[in-house]
Formats: C-alpha cells, sequence, structure tokens
C-alpha cells in the first residue's frame, strides 16, 4: 500500500511521461492485461488514457485493471490513469 508521500512522488514522475496505453470500445481484454503487466515489470510506472468508446466507467477500469496486473494506482485524473508495480528490479526508489 502506497503512502501519500509516494503518490506525491509517483505522481510527479508520471506528470512527464505520455501514455503509452489506450484502452477503447473493446475495453479490457486478455491481450491489453498481459501487455499492461510486462510494462508495469518494465518501466514499474505507467500512464493509461481511456477513451470515449471504453464501455465501462473509468473508475471501473481502472480498479478492474489495477487488480488483474495486481498494481496500485496512483491516480485518476478524468480520463487518465497511473499505475504503480514494484518490480523485481526496483527501478524506482519511493521515499
Amino acid at each position: 500500500m502506497l503512502t501519500g508521500k509516494q503518490k506525491r512522488y509517483l505522481r510527479s514522475l508520471a506528470e512527464t511521461q505520455p501514455a503509452i496505453f489506450q484502452i477503447g470500445k473493446e475495453a479490457l481484454s486478455d491481450n491489453l492485461i498481459d501487455t499492461v503487466d510486462k510494462a508495469l515489470e518494465a518501466r514499474e510506472l505507467i500512464k493509461i488514457r481511456i477513451l470515449k468508446t471504453a464501455p465501462e466507467d473509468t473508475k471501473e477500469l481502472a480498479f478492474d485493471l489495477a487488480m488483474h496486473t495486481r498494481s496500485e494506482i496512483v491516480q485518476i485524473i478524468g480520463r487518465t490513469l497511473i499505475l504503480y508495480r514494484r518490480s523485481r528490479e526496483h527501478k524506482i526508489i519511493l521515499p
């Protein structure tokens, strides 16, 4: 579980990153979950954009994706969400 200080730090890191995934009308496919899982292992912190064509609510998609990838939601702003999961290599050192 992330503390408030850790979430603030992760939000500051994610601010300059582009969204590397988009979730559209197909919502959470097995392929998307697998790809996000691999990206979390490689980067630890990812930003995802949810398009207006997505069939579910942004928060529902965020919680489902976090559950399937065993990651934590750092932030949800509008249709953008930030996920974090520590990898084996610990690339991001949390305060």
